[in-house]
């Protein structure tokens, strides 16, 4: 199995990259300046290049805030990107695997988002998403879109390592409580994204592969509860433990609106690959534990 992932320094492609390693499977990363997303001809000709079995999608622009006054950037490449892939993969009969986001939801609803709900982004970042997936699937017959939301890791920047880096000079922090979600460890993305990989490549494709899927952690929490169980586990290992004040959405304004409700049901997931991630909770604990580990924070 070779897999083509575009993408090479964000969380999930430094995870795919690792749990490939693990796995003894061939998987490149191909990301700028080398690789450029918007631009038809390099994914056209580095893809055909490669030549993999599958191509998976992990790069996009993601500076949601950036977004709302950079709409140019963010269509190339979160719309005009996921289009290029799909085109390249069905120069190759080939499956594209997209990563989206809770983001085209506009978080009205009272219960977890369904694939099958109305979707309604509130901004940019959102809107080029959206479009993303409307234009992959537009493209090629051979097309999942999994959308996942909160994203974390050991990799790059994200809330867990901003919640740990403050910890050590604040001693109390507001955080968000009325925003409710399922934090989402990069390293299962990853692992889940390859299970879906081989069951495609395992058999002549079917039509119940491709289409719309939600892959996040189970369980749910809010920002304030995320914290939290972070600074929980830093405690652990001696890390300062701030007192974490609930506030509200209003309380903390950005130039983009955040969805109140990007809970997703991961059902179709589970029925059709037999793939369920693991708790929150359980890899909020393994991220912290490498993060100490390993040194990168201490």
């Amino acid at each position: 199995m070779r897999i083509f992932v575009a993408g090479s320094s964000g969380q999930v492609a430094l995870s795919l990259k690792e749990a490939a390693a693990k796995e003894g499977i061939c998987l490149e990363t191909f990301g700028r300046p080398d690789f450029d997303l918007a631009d038809a001809d390099s994914v056209g000709a580095t893809v055909k290049a490669f030549h993999p079995d599958i191509i998976i999608n992990a790069a996009a622009y993601t500076a949601v805030d950036a977004a709302e006054t950079d709409e140019a950037a963010a269509f190339a490449i979160n719309a005009d990107g996921p289009a290029h892939l799909a085109r390249a993969a069905a120069q190759l009969d080939i499956p594209l695997l997209h990563i989206s986001t809770d983001y085209v939801f506009d978080g009205a609803k009272n219960g977890p988002y369904v694939e099958t709900d109305s979707t309604g982004p509130t901004g940019i970042y959102g809107r080029s998403k959206l479009k993303g997936e409307q234009a992959a699937l537009e493209a090629h017959n051979k097309v999942a879109i999994f959308r996942t939301a909160w994203v974390y890791s050991p990799f790059g920047k994200n809330f867990v390592k901003t919640m740990l880096q403050l910890a050590k000079t604040r001693d109390e922090l507001g955080v968000v409580a009325d925003q409710i979600g399922n934090p989402t460890y990069g390293p299962d993305i990853a692992v889940a994204l390859l299970a879906a990989a081989k069951a495609m490549l395992a058999s002549e494709w079917k039509p119940e592969f491709g289409g719309i899927f939600h892959l996040v952690g189970t369980g749910e929490a809010s920002w304030h509860e995320f914290a939290e169980a972070i600074f929980d586990a830093g405690s652990c290992y001696g890390h300062p433990r701030p007192k974490v004040k609930a506030i509200t959405t209003a309380d903390y304004p950005t130039p983009a609106k955040r969805p109140a409700n990007s809970r997703l049901d991961c059902s179709k997931l589970a029925d059709t690959f037999g793939i369920h991630l693991p708790s929150w909770e359980q890899s909020t604990n393994l991220c912290v534990k490498r993060l100490f580990e390993s040194g990168d924070l201490g």
